[in-house]
């Protein structure tokens, strides 16, 4: 009954939850695509009670189950999580992704050229593009881009370089982190433009096709499995606080992102550990250790 995973706001509800729950309607929804760089799940449609949950970044997917004049109401593509969108921040995306950003940053521009561009808007890694052309040896990527008819085509280009195939993954979760190196935090953040500590860990383990929930408290339920106290850390093991959630590096370093350091930084593990208990914040609650990850899949 978590209403994080619980598609129902009893107007709607999504119909697989049909006779578990009280709903004036039922629906199977439709997916629709975020079409600004990035764009606020909120936890309500009501401005007095609502706060921002997470974010979703250019072309992902939402499943909406009502649409209002404001807020539509539905759940995330990539992990189910509930809640409102802003309705003007959706649209129609009329292919299917074929490839994803895979750097911290890039960016979408108007034309196919290195000086001469007139525009160019900042797009987060995890972004999804349907690549159509290349253009320019093969450094611009043509992509298609959300638009209010499914009968509508507009394009835009991104640096070819800055985007792999979305059947390819990533081979290691604590690389990808690192890559968001320097990244400001930003609570309930998911992008390159700004992101918290489970926001980094869910980046890094769906690049690396690990299935992984929002919040740090659902990760330290679902994510790998727990390790006995004392046990020595080995890179790509995740460390649990109240609240607060790491990546292990090595022996004894960690990435994560957090407002000590208002960005995504390495820390020693011993270091962290004492300052988050200095601060009030508790020990360490968990060391998860993740299964083991395939090579790099291409396709």
């Amino acid at each position: 009954m978590d209403r994080r995973l619980f598609p129902s706001n009893g107007r709607v509800a999504h119909t697989a939850l049909a006779g578990k729950t009280d709903a004036a309607h039922f629906c199977e929804g439709d997916i629709w695509h975020v079409n600004v760089p990035v764009t606020a799940l909120m936890s309500s449609d009501v401005s007095e009670t609502q706060h921002r949950d997470r974010e979703l970044v250019l072309h992902e997917g939402f499943r909406v189950l009502e649409r209002g004049r404001k807020w539509a109401f539905g759940f995330t593509e990539r992990d189910g999580y509930v809640g409102y969108v802003d309705i003007h921040a959706l649209g129609i995306l009329p292919d299917a992704p074929t490839h994803i950003v895979s750097t911290r940053q890039s960016y979408l521009t108007d034309a196919p050229v290195l000086k001469n561009s007139t525009q160019m808007t900042p797009v987060s890694f995890g972004s999804r593009f349907t690549v159509v052309a290349l253009h320019e040896q093969d450094r611009w990527a043509q992509v298609i881009l959300t638009s209010a008819s499914e009968h509508t085509s507009r394009f835009g280009y991104v640096p070819a370089a800055h985007l792999r195939n979305i059947s390819e993954t990533e081979p290691d979760i604590a690389s990808v982190a690192e890559r968001f190196l320097g990244t400001p935090y930003h609570w309930g953040g998911n992008s390159g433009l700004g992101i918290d500590c489970s926001g980094l860990v869910q980046a890094a383990c769906h690049a690396c096709a690990l299935a992984c929930p929002g919040d740090s408290d659902m990760q330290m339920s679902e994510l790998g499995s727990l390790l006995p106290t004392q046990t020595p850390y080995e890179r790509n093991d995740v460390l649990f606080w109240k609240g607060h959630v790491a990546i292990v590096l090595d022996a004894k370093t960690l990435v994560h992102a957090n407002a000590h350091h208002m960005a995504v930084a390495r820390e020693p593990i011993d270091a962290a550990i004492d300052r988050i208990a200095l601060q009030g914040d508790g020990p360490v609650t968990a060391h998860r250790r993740l299964p083991q990850l395939k090579e790099p899949r291409h396709e």
